[in-house]
């Protein structure tokens, strides 16, 4: 009798009508959709117009549209390339140059940010006023001056610096003229970009199993990870000895009028790359003392209470709390200054901006060439974003998952 009610109250019991077409369409265009719909179409319409007037125009001007031009031999040189070039090579080839460049200069200049931000945004929570007001003035100029002046300062600052008879040597092998920066460097024979690649192979895999280590058994003893680290960059190094590569120091020498040896930046990639880094580290050293800042007071008492010092407490306890905060915003200024790599135009550094600029110049392909810059920095920014998320939730919101 009761099952026979709840059977005829269920039948009774309306059910959810399914959405027809027209509730789908308002879900996506809103409660106006011919007019959206009308919009859509207007401005397909534009940008056929605009794309059959901007090939009608370079058809009047004898050019092509599309990108086969990057297939031609680009006449003029690059002044610094980390891959070998010769005017006569392709433009594609040139552009490759000028993005390597870019990419070069990026890296580097996000890496020196890093440290130089990370230790100056301590040094602005010191108790020392002096130190803490000093870092503060440095933030607040850099801040609020622009990065175009500050690169001609760079600029023109190490164009002052002495002429390499009369080289500056702050530390042993360091040398510091006004034809650029050179450093002390190992010669491999040839070989170094073979060894250097297994370096970082060898370090990669010590970290993975070093990582996977303190996953099953908790972390290794300090002593076992420096000798994992070493044993890391010398087994590579040992082998290629014992398979014949030389190695030995190339120290950089005065040798007639110039410095010989050694790994050199020019004057414009010294300016550029510092000028971004030291911009960066700015705001870099504001984020992480954002970041300390909103580590609750309670977590440096306790760290105290246990007897820990002010580093062992900064390092173990209250940075990979503030890292919630800093990572995400750290991000942004990674974007900012590899974006802001294409001011290097302007001090005559030869990057992606440079060449790209010079090709349209040249071969009139002025729409392609912007299509290539916007492509190469959005995949650049896409790039570092990525892996910053990817390192944001492995690391830092490792905790909370768990």
């Amino acid at each position: 009798m009761v099952d026979g009610v709840m059977n005829a109250s269920a039948e009774k019991e309306p059910g959810r009508a399914r959405p027809g077409i027209s509730a789908f369409i308002r879900l996506w265009l809103g409660g106006w959709p011919l007019a959206q719909i009308a919009l859509y179409l207007g401005t397909l319409l534009l940008f056929v117009w605009l794309g059959r007037n901007l090939v009608a125009n370079m058809a009047r001007l004898g050019l092509t549209p599309g990108f086969e031009f990057l297939e031609h031999a680009a006449n003029y040189e690059i002044g610094e390339s980390f891959i070998a070039y010769a005017a006569g090579d392709s433009y594609a080839r040139a552009a490759l140059a000028g993005l390597l460049n870019t990419i070069v200069v990026s890296a580097l200049g996000c890496l020196v940010a890093t440290v130089l931000g990370v230790a100056l945004g301590i040094a602005r929570l010191s108790v020392n006023p002096l130190v803490s007001r000093l870092v503060q003035a440095y933030v607040e100029v850099l801040r609020n001056t622009p990065l175009l002046l500050q690169l001609f300062a760079w600029n023109t600052v190490i164009h002052l610096l002495p002429v390499p008879r009369q080289a500056l040597s702050p530390l042993p092998g360091v040398l510091l003229t006004n034809r650029g920066l050179f450093l002390p460097a190992v010669d491999a024979g040839g070989h170094g970009a073979i060894v250097a690649a297994a370096i970082v192979a060898a370090i990669v895999a010590t970290w993975l199993v070093l990582k996977r280590r303190r996953r099953l058994a908790g972390p290794a003893p300090r002593r076992v990870v420096v000798l994992a680290y070493a044993a890391a960059v010398l087994l590579p190094v040992g082998i290629a000895a014992g398979f014949g590569v030389a190695f030995a120091p190339d120290i950089p020498t005065l040798g007639g009028f110039n410095i010989r040896g050694g790994v050199s930046m020019t004057p414009e990639f010294a300016a550029l790359m510092l000028g971004l880094a030291v911009n960066a580290s700015a705001s870099i050293a504001e984020t992480v003392r954002a970041g300390i800042l909103a580590v609750p007071g309670g977590q440096w008492e306790a760290a105290r209470a246990l007897g820990l010092r002010p580093f062992a407490v900064l390092r173990l306890v209250v940075l990979p709390q503030a890292l919630r905060i800093i990572i995400p915003v750290m991000t942004s200024s990674y974007l900012s200054l590899t974006k802001n790599s294409s001011l290097a135009v302007a001090i005559g550094f030869p990057d992606l901006v440079s060449i790209l600029n010079t090709t349209a110049n040249v071969t009139g392909q002025a729409l392609e060439v912007i299509a290539l810059m916007l492509g190469a920095y959005l995949t650049l920014s896409l790039a570092t974003s990525a892996v910053m998320n990817v390192y944001n939730r492995r690391s830092v919101l490792r905790g909370e998952r768990r």
